[in-house]
């Protein structure tokens, strides 16, 4: 079921309580995967969707990726703890331009940790990196025992290519999960990004996306 592959997403600076409610109540209908927000909005959220299939996603170090390892790990476990069933953080980005890898590494591994026992996506934010850095970023969060790879936050300068999906794929192999997110406002475009190796789709025009196939 295609709606089953998106996660509808409300990150907006400016999303109100009563937003973020009405995405939980668009979730629940058309049967989404996940509704991902920021961490303020998690406890709502996992008690909005209760007794629904549909999960609480929290996003982590977002959107710049800047923050400690430590400060990550904190607010990933505490997302956890306020219902969050997935957590997408953002990687270390400059770091990783750095070529510190270690501590790229270090950043992801908290996270895992913290957030033991539920989804884990690593964004890679593929509109800064070159294809080489694209390919050890993917690599790094295998290696951590993250579950998702994902190409963007959508708050950067670019957001998902069928050129990054395909890449990603091709590195992080068939069993690993793949999440384009950035820019995703038609049907025919998420459908390429499936195509091209996606997993998941991030959108917040999720509705839109289902063209004829909208529930009212």
């Amino acid at each position: 079921m295609f709606a089953h592959l998106i996660d509808h997403t409300i990150l907006a600076a400016d999303a109100t309580p009563e937003i973020v409610r009405r995405f939980c109540t668009e979730a629940r209908i058309h049967e989404f995967q996940a509704v991902c927000v920021n961490g303020g909005f998690v406890a709502l959220v996992a008690e909005a969707l209760r007794g629904s299939a549909v999960r609480c996603c929290a996003v982590v170090g977002f959107p710049l990726g800047a923050a400690t390892p430590e400060a990550k790990a904190f607010e990933a476990a505490q997302a956890v703890a306020h219902g969050a069933r997935e957590i997408d953080m953002v990687m270390a980005i400059g770091q990783m331009k750095a070529g510190n890898a270690d501590f790229v590494k270090r950043d992801m591994a908290a996270v895992r940790d913290a957030a033991a026992g539920v989804v884990l996506k690593v964004i890679i934010e593929a509109c800064l990196l070159s294809d080489e850095e694209k390919r050890l970023a993917c690599l790094m969060a295998r290696e951590a025992g993250a579950d998702f790879v994902k190409t963007s936050t959508g708050f950067s300068t670019g957001g998902a290519t069928i050129a990054d999906v395909a890449l990603m794929r091709e590195t992080v192999g068939p069993a690993m999960g793949v999440k384009a997110s950035g820019g995703i406002r038609t049907r025919e475009a998420a459908e390429a990004m499936l195509a091209a190796g996606a997993t998941r789709i991030g959108a917040s025009a999720s509705v839109a996306l289902l063209g004829t196939h909208v529930v009212v």
